[in-house]
């Protein structure tokens, strides 16, 4: 029930504040994951292939939907497809090789200043007038790929922020991290399907580092109610819910970093 209560809150945030569902994933199973008796650093990393796995079937949802209005920007996607590629391959591989800890104060570190830019960088001016050159772009690409399959997390949280700084239309940024999302998280997820060891303690159903008892249960109700979130946004002060939703975010990216020093 807490696996399908999870999915059905990454849905409705999604389509309501039109943020990652990884973003909300990884912390919730991380959390539930210990309740369950998996230790923080197994919890960790089964919670990462977990959430990556998710994002497959629900980014390939979201391109058509961005596709049919227009905002998926696939001149952009072949500058850098190959580049995110090499990155998400690199940081998912890592990932079956580093302790679990390292990847939660990853998370939490970038959860954290997620937060602080959704609280105080939205509506701001951009800080450059157009994308940097070819080496800057491939730098971009790279590290989008490499952080965001480190966390999880589809690349929107990463590329959002970084194309709008750029002066990149945002929901131009939004439709293409949506193809990025996948770009990240098919090799991320088989990665740590096919070369993840699964931990002693991993929770039931996981198989690599990937939880499908978590994916059966997320998938279906994030699909579903990602359009419950979308009409919600027409009726409620999406401006508002997404300043809620970042000091939740802070929290909960401060309270993982807490628990290392616990």
């Amino acid at each position: 029930m807490a696996l399908v209560a999870t999915g059905a809150f990454a849905g409705i945030l999604a389509g309501l504040l039109g943020v990652g569902g990884g973003i909300v994933i990884v912390p919730v199973l991380f959390f539930l994951f210990q309740s369950f008796g998996v230790s923080p650093e197994s919890a960790m990393v089964v919670a990462t292939a977990t959430s990556l796995a998710t994002i497959v079937p629900t980014s390939i949802s979201s391109i058509c939907s961005h596709n049919q209005k227009g905002y998926v920007d696939f001149d952009l996607l072949k500058r850098w497809a190959a580049f995110i590629l090499i990155g998400a391959l690199a940081g998912s591989w890592l990932v079956t090789r580093v302790d679990g800890t390292w990847l939660t104060v990853m998370f939490g570190v970038i959860a954290t200043l997620s937060a602080l830019n959704m609280l105080f960088r939205t509506g701001k001016s951009a800080l450059f007038q157009q994308l940097p050159g070819k080496a800057g772009q491939t730098g971009m690409g790279a590290s989008i790929g490499f952080f965001s399959a480190m966390v999880g997390i589809g690349g929107g949280t990463i590329s959002v922020p970084l194309l709008t700084l750029y002066n990149y239309p945002a929901h131009k940024a939004v439709g293409t991290a949506a193809a990025i999302g996948l770009i990240i998280s098919l090799p991320g997820a088989l990665t740590m399907l096919a070369l993840g060891s699964t931990p002693t303690d991993a929770p039931a159903g996981t198989f690599g580092l990937v939880n499908f008892i978590g994916f059966l249960c997320i998938v279906p109700l994030t699909v579903l109610f990602a359009p419950v979130g979308a009409s919600l946004a027409a009726k409620l002060d999406a401006a508002k819910l997404k300043k809620v939703f970042a000091v939740v975010l802070l929290i909960t990216g401060l309270r993982m970093l807490v628990q290392l020093s616990l």
